[in-house]
């Protein structure tokens, strides 16, 4: 055994995923944390520094939403409702980053989702 945990590792996928994917102001990197009951997605101009659009489970619009249902039903509603607030920004394209998690279970349902409700990755 190496020592080295699962969020160390995590981290390092994703340090290798970033140094190829940046967001620019036409396609903003859609950016994921998961964590063990929440999902946090944003919308990152890279060249700028900012936050475009943001979007939790924790937000009070997908909580009302969202009771009683699994993780991976919740993760689905928070990319229709970011998908929904980027087209309303004028945001229609995004760059696709992970967060050195793989493409399963919650990640997916939400990547899914967005790209259903409109959004081009």
């Amino acid at each position: 055994m190496n020592g080295i945990g699962s969020k160390a590792i995590r981290k390092i996928r994703h340090k290798r995923v970033r140094q190829k994917v940046t967001g620019t102001t036409s396609r903003p990197r859609l950016c994921i944390f998961r964590s063990l009951n929440h999902v946090h997605v944003q919308l990152i101009d890279d060249s700028k520094g900012q936050t475009l659009v943001s979007m939790s489970t924790l937000d009070s619009q997908v909580r009302s939403k969202t009771d009683g249902m699994g993780k991976s039903k919740r993760a689905e509603t928070v990319g229709t409702l970011l998908a929904e607030r980027a087209l309303d920004k004028g945001i229609k394209q995004v760059v696709f980053d992970r967060g050195g998690y793989k493409y399963h279970g919650r990640v997916k349902a939400l990547a899914e989702a967005a790209r259903k409700a409109g959004l081009e990755f």
